[in-house]
């Protein structure tokens, strides 16, 4: 029989919130951004969800070991909100990275929407951040998960050349027809990139539903839960449960039991032969049944799974081509401020806030009265930030001397990587012919050729001094008083 497979996956993500920016501070006011904001929303999603949930996770990591696992990815720019206000959700990070239960996935660094405007940005920030969690987890991600598990075949393609072996993505039902998200699936345009994709109803189940008491299904129990995983055709054997952590806390209070329900899940699985793996570890073991084709982007946002939440209406499709626009400027500018700032406005939580879907009705807009407040904000900051792009590189510059320097400064950087390869290299070979703090002569490791002439130089030296100090006695007989 084989056994079914629980993959467990949590995205970390807040944005930087911008302040109340008006027209006229552009050219004057160059920072966006409001701290009162960002320290309150990111330290209450810390002490509400990350902390407790997280601690969680690492109690069953100590009591069940390799049976639990589970994977997250974690955008740049909460990263940067983290080390600053909640430094001891990193600490729990690092604590389950050593556990050896936990993957962590690569994603953009500001898990904004560059994967549908501009190739060479999204490939760039996203080796930034897998080069972000190598430095903090250790771990040099394998798989790839993009903002909003948006997914296409183009992006599928793209995640092959950048090396990853995999991509999560949203098992929505107008690409899936009559398939089941619970078989790996394959890139149609790279049959070496394997997809996983989300079962939203089970995962809608702990993240929306859990806590509602009008649900049919409430209240939820463990083993109520791993009995329809364990019920499912015996074919089906991997079932990708997606959320984002702040889902256990924040969405659904802990007042819910939803930990508690979270740490009975080994327990119950392991009696019903149901297993928990990561999802490299899914992609490295398990054969893909067919491929996936996505001509069209998904994503696991609203009912249409598509990308229409940020890119809906005519205000945020403007929002978004202004903003790309200068994408080729920011690859090749080196101003540390500027691609801060590029990193934060991008994040696609600014794109929400201006979406005047029906279905949004009520959804959080932050300080914005409407859609068209938030799109008003937005694009003053944007202006101001356009401005200082081009005042750098102005729009006199053709593309072609942009995509030039940006050529030059790329080929620089693989310039600099090969010269520190040769230097780690060589420092290498050299401490292998540097002598131990105990050897007795450190000569001895010298070339033997070398030794050999120095011991004939040493011979040959005072005999030298002999003959010359036996000069003077040979004329002193020739001197005549």
């Amino acid at each position: 029989m084989i056994m079914k497979t629980i993959c467990l996956y949590f995205e970390i993500h807040q944005p930087v919130h911008l302040k109340r920016y008006r027209f006229f501070e552009i050219g004057t006011d160059h920072y966006y951004y409001d701290d009162y904001e960002n320290e309150r929303a990111i330290t209450e999603t810390a002490q509400k969800s990350y902390i407790p949930a997280l601690t969680a996770m690492l109690e069953m990591t100590k009591t069940y070991g390799k049976q639990f696992k589970v994977a997250f990815s974690l955008s740049g720019v909460a990263i940067e909100l983290l080390e600053v206000y909640a430094p001891e959700v990193i600490e729990l990070l690092q604590q389950l990275a050593e556990s050896g239960c936990v993957e962590f996935l690569a994603e953009p660094y500001s898990h904004g929407l560059s994967s549908l405007a501009n190739e060479e940005v999204f490939i760039e920030e996203t080796k930034r951040q897998a080069k972000k969690i190598k430095e903090m987890f250790g771990q040099t991600p394998k798989v790839l998960r993009n903002s909003s598990l948006i997914y296409s075949d183009e992006i599928g393609s793209l995640a092959g050349r950048m090396g990853f072996k995999g991509m999560i993505a949203e098992g929505a039902k107008h690409i899936l027809g009559w398939k089941s998200p619970h078989f790996v699936y394959h890139c149609a345009m790279d049959p070496n990139v394997k997809l996983l994709l989300r079962d939203y109803k089970l995962s809608d189940d702990l993240s929306l539903r859990f806590s509602d008491s009008s649900w049919n299904e409430y209240p939820l129990f463990a083993d109520k839960y791993v009995d329809w995983i364990a019920q499912l055709p015996e074919e089906e054997q991997v079932i990708n449960i997606f959320m984002e952590l702040c889902a256990l806390g924040v969405f659904q209070p802990l007042s819910s039991n939803i930990l508690e329900f979270l740490k009975a899940l080994p327990a119950v699985a392991k009696e019903r032969g149901v297993t928990f793996a990561t999802p490299s570890e899914i992609i490295g073991k398990t054969k893909s049944v067919s491929p996936m084709e996505v001509a069209y982007p998904v994503s696991w946002n609203d009912e249409e799974r598509d990308t229409s939440c940020w890119l809906g209406n005519g205000m945020q499709r403007e929002a978004f081509n202004k903003l790309y626009q200068e994408a080729d400027r920011i690859l090749a500018c080196k101003d540390r401020r500027i691609k801060q700032d590029w990193d934060r406005i991008q994040a696609s939580n600014n794109f929400r806030y201006m979406t005047t879907k029906p279905a949004s009705v009520g959804m959080f807009r932050g300080f914005y009265d409407s859609p068209y407040d938030a799109f008003t904000n937005y694009m003053n900051v944007l202006g101001d930030f356009i401005k200082r792009v081009q005042d750098l590189f102005p729009v006199e510059v053709e593309s072609d001397e942009l995509n030039a320097l940006y050529t030059t400064i790329h080929n620089q950087g693989k310039e600099l990587a090969v010269k520190d390869n040769e230097i780690s290299r060589l420092r290498a070979r050299l401490e292998k012919y540097e002598p131990a703090p105990d050897a007795e002569s450190p000569k001895s490791l010298e070339d033997p050729k070398k030794e050999e002439k120095r011991s004939v130089a040493k011979k040959a030296a005072p005999a030298k001094k002999v003959e010359s100090a036996k000069k003077p006695a040979a004329k002193k007989p020739a001197t005549k008083k």
